[in-house]
């Protein structure tokens, strides 16, 4: 199905290219694919695989299904990093932008983890709504510096997901997202079994405090990653995590291949929405994923009240 989708994604577009132009050898649909379609389809598939997946490691370490990197501030704190590096290195290459937006988004993440430790949650739904707290005020010193220093454009940018200008050689930063996947694959079991709480993981012989930090860095990193190649995209380590984990459970390793083809699926699914809803102009792909995972969010936490009430 995934093979499908971007194979689709593949030849949807203003530009016309087509199964049969490529068969017949013409050089300017071969390029048009080498330079924007592949890489575009590339750059969806590894954002949506990577994000979600963090949205899942998130989820299992707090303990609580509400939450993902858009929803705990760890997005918010991201951009407020590139605003920064713009206000004072904006010469800096893009991956040490992503370098400087990766410290900010674990510095807010820990920040995140520390407020829920002082704070009584008598709700689940708690933790979700202060992390949307958390990550409002913290985008608002965003949108604040960057309205001060005439940096609203670029916040934009950011702020709201677009491929729409992923070409050859201003993608490939995703891989390092995609190798993160990877690694939360490696460390799924410990994973698990951290998210059964600290006192239980360490009576089982594993360091809850690194592993917990292993999964902060995964998080912080691919959201920085995310957001400094094409943009924040809300609800994605959300929705995917969650439809998932209806079906297979909490099993971080048994999880990780369906929420990675999931999550990769909603995304290509959303992007050839959004270039197809209004053709020739497109509705990018932040847009789309923010109105149907907003939704979704909805649902989940009105079901997980009426559970808990």
């Amino acid at each position: 199905m995934v093979a499908a989708l971007a194979l689709v994604s593949l030849f949807v577009g203003v530009s016309d290219v087509s199964p049969a132009a490529l068969l017949r050898g013409e050089p300017g649909a071969w390029e048009l694919v080498a330079v924007s379609r592949g890489p575009r389809t590339t750059a969806l598939v590894l954002a949506g695989v990577s994000l979600s997946i963090a949205g899942l490691i998130m989820q299992v370490l707090v303990r609580n299904r509400f939450v993902d990197p858009s929803t705990a501030g760890t997005v918010d704190s991201a951009t407020l990093g590139l605003v920064v590096v713009m206000l004072f290195a904006p010469g800096l290459p893009l991956i040490a932008k992503a370098g400087v937006a990766s410290l900010f988004a674990l510095a807010s993440t820990a920040v995140f983890l520390l407020l829920l430790s002082r704070m009584p949650l008598r709700s689940p739904v708690m933790v979700p709504l202060v992390g949307l707290m958390f990550g409002g005020v913290v985008g608002a010193a965003a949108s604040f510096v960057a309205y001060r220093h005439d940096l609203v454009q670029s916040l934009l940018a950011w702020t709201t997901a677009d491929f729409s200008g992923i070409l050859r050689g201003r993608y490939e930063l995703l891989w390092v997202a995609g190798g993160l996947a990877v690694v939360a694959w490696v460390v799924a079991d410990r994973f698990t079994i951290a998210g059964l709480g600290a006192e239980v993981a360490t009576g089982l012989g594993v360091d809850h405090r690194r592993v917990l930090m292993t999964g902060l860095v995964v998080v912080a990193l691919v959201s920085a990653v995310v957001v400094t190649t094409a943009g924040v995209i809300p609800f994605l380590g959300l929705v995917v995590p969650n439809v998932v984990r209806l079906f297979l459970g909490d099993h971080v390793r048994r999880s990780i291949p369906w929420v990675a083809l999931v999550g990769a699926g909603f995304v290509l699914v959303c992007d050839v929405l959004g270039r197809t809803l209004r053709h020739p102009y497109e509705i990018p792909l932040g847009v789309v994923v923010g109105v149907v995972g907003s939704v979704v969010f909805l649902v989940l936490l009105l079901k997980g009240s009426s559970r808990v009430g």
